[in-house]
């Protein structure tokens, strides 16, 4: 594809079991980070995930489920058992996790040119040593790549609340476009609202700061504008991987105007309104497709064209 930038994620992958009241539990490939990047790929980005998986069953599970997608993996060989997490779904589909999980992330050798965007964020940034390992990562990475950061903030593994801020906070100074949900930010700044949290994000160095309301919508701060896009009507199968769809579909669109990359830095600062509604759309449009149907399935470049027309231009 010739708009295509070589995409790294780095992060966790998750065995997610997911049970439902009243039905038998299902496992279906997880982790945030491979979530977005299984999404990249679906949408024809060429994209690299570096992660660590087991030599089990379902560690197979996950790198057969990456690859049907076309996902080049990387890993640091330790042979760790495969991340675990329930999925205890409520009556309205809305998920709540319990984790079983390492991240020990090691030195991996890259084969190939350096990347010309890095995505990264949730346990893989927040949960030590390998939260560690990532940092080193992005920091040597974003003199030549776009960085985007998602913080994804899962209370059970968080830790001391203030120096989960700490590390957040240094991940949002060092990336161009950061995504979180409303959640996230009241989980983080439980004094403050998600809006005012997300504009001082905005002023602190990212091009772009991105706040998810579910049903709500989203909402995308410049340092001096605010851009609202409404989530379109839709029957919600359940909540997994909605997220992390929403940041695939963020990526896709901005590489499509040019936006990532070293090159594409100066475009994004200052971001056009105008092409920054046409990223919110296809972002909440991805994620529209994602909770209609089970487990995080996020949707291919078709897919994503024809949710799109149930979108709302911005207001």
């Amino acid at each position: 594809m010739p708009d295509s930038p070589a995409l790294l994620v780095i992060g966790e992958c998750v065995a997610d079991i997911v049970r439902t009241p009243g039905a038998p539990d299902r496992t279906h490939p997880g982790g945030s980070p491979a979530n977005v990047a299984y999404g990249l790929a679906r949408l024809g980005r060429d994209t690299t995930l570096l992660t660590q998986l087991g030599p089990d069953a379902d560690g197979r599970l996950i790198r057969d489920h990456l690859a049907s997608a076309g996902v080049r993996v990387l890993t640091d060989g330790s042979g760790a058992p495969t991340a675990a997490a329930t999925v205890e779904l409520d009556d309205e589909g809305r998920a709540a996790y319990t984790f079983a999980i390492t991240w020990t992330l090691g030195h991996v050798d890259r084969p190939g040119e350096p990347p010309e965007h890095v995505h990264t964020g949730s346990v893989a940034t927040g949960l030590e040593p390998g939260a560690g390992t990532v940092l080193d990562l992005v920091e040597g990475l974003r003199a030549t790549a776009t960085v985007s950061y998602d913080p994804n903030v899962r209370p059970a593994l968080m830790g001391d609340r203030a120096h989960a801020v700490r590390r957040a906070e240094h991940f949002v100074a060092l990336s161009d476009v950061v995504k979180a949900s409303d959640e996230d930010l009241r989980r983080l700044y439980p004094g403050e609202t998600p809006q005012h949290a997300a504009a001082r994000w905005a002023r602190s160095g990212p091009a772009v700061v991105l706040l998810t309301m579910g049903a709500e919508g989203a909402l995308a701060f410049l340092p001096d504008t605010v851009v609202r896009v409404g989530a379109p009507p839709v029957r919600i199968e359940d909540t997994v991987g909605a997220g992390d769809a929403f940041m695939s579909g963020t990526l896709h669109a901005l590489a499509s105007h040019g936006l990532l990359g070293a090159r594409g830095r100066a475009r994004l600062r200052p971001l056009d309104p105008a092409v920054l509604g046409d990223v919110l759309r296809h972002a909440v449009a991805s994620a529209a497709v994602t909770v209609g149907r089970a487990g995080a399935l996020p949707p291919d470049r078709g897919e994503l064209a024809a949710a799109l027309t149930s979108v709302t231009a911005p207001g």
